[in-house]
C-alpha cells in the first residue's frame, strides 16, 4: 500500500468549489482507498491505496466530477514525494506561510519563469513538479501571474509540512 496525498484545486477558496470535507472523505472511501482522512477545508485528502498514482488521480477526478457536476483538478503525491517537496524548498529561511509550492501534474518547462508577469518582490524557483514562490510582502497585495500555475494548486509550506508528517505516519 502506498500513502498518498491528493490536493484538490479551487476547493473552498474564495467562495468557490464548495465541498465539505466529510463528503471528500466519503468520495475517497468510495474510490476504494483506505485510511482516508482530510486535513483542513482546502481540499487535502490523505489515504493509502494499492493503485498507481495515475489510477488514483483518474478515479478521484471521475468521482469528483460526478459529485460536483464539473471537473475538479487533482494533484497527487506520495508521502515520500511530499516530503521531498518540503526538503527542496529553495526559500527555507522564509516564513512557511509566505512560501507556496504550486503543485503541477508534470515538470514545469524550463521557460516557465519567463512567462511570469507582475512580479514585485516575489522570488520563484522550479521544482520537480512544482513551482515555488516566496511572497516577500505576502500574497494579499501581490500582482504575480504565473500562467503555468493555472492548472495546478498551491499550498503553503506550513500546510505541506503538516501533510508530509501526516502522510508519513500512515
Amino acid at each position: 500500500m502506498t500513502s498518498y496525498v491528493a490536493l484538490l484545486r479551487a476547493v473552498n477558496v474564495g467562495g468557490t468549489g464548495k465541498l465539505p470535507m466529510g463528503e471528500l472523505k466519503a468520495i475517497g472511501e468510495a474510490a476504494g482507498f483506505t485510511d482516508v482522512r482530510t486535513y483542513i477545508a482546502s481540499g487535502n485528502l490523505l489515504f493509502t491505496s494499492k493503485l498507481a498514482e495515475k489510477a488514483v488521480k483518474t478515479a478521484l477526478e471521475r468521482l469528483l466530477q460526478d459529485h460536483a457536476g464539473k471537473p475538479v483538478g487533482v494533484m497527487v503525491r506520495t508521502a515520500a514525494e511530499l516530503a521531498a517537496v518540503l526538503a527542496a524548498n529553495p526559500f527555507p529561511e522564509a516564513a512557511g506561510n509566505r512560501v507556496v509550492a504550486i503543485f503541477l501534474d508534470a515538470p514545469p518547462a524550463a521557460t516557465t519563469l519567463r512567462d511570469v508577469t507582475g512580479a514585485k518582490d516575489e522570488r520563484l524557483a522550479l521544482g520537480r513538479r512544482e513551482i515555488y514562490v516566496h511572497y516577500g510582502d505576502g500574497m494579499a497585495d501581490s500582482r504575480l501571474k504565473i500562467p503555468a500555475g493555472k492548472a495546478g494548486t498551491a499550498r503553503n509550506m506550513n500546510t505541506v509540512a503538516q501533510l508530509a508528517e501526516l502522510a508519513a505516519a500512515r
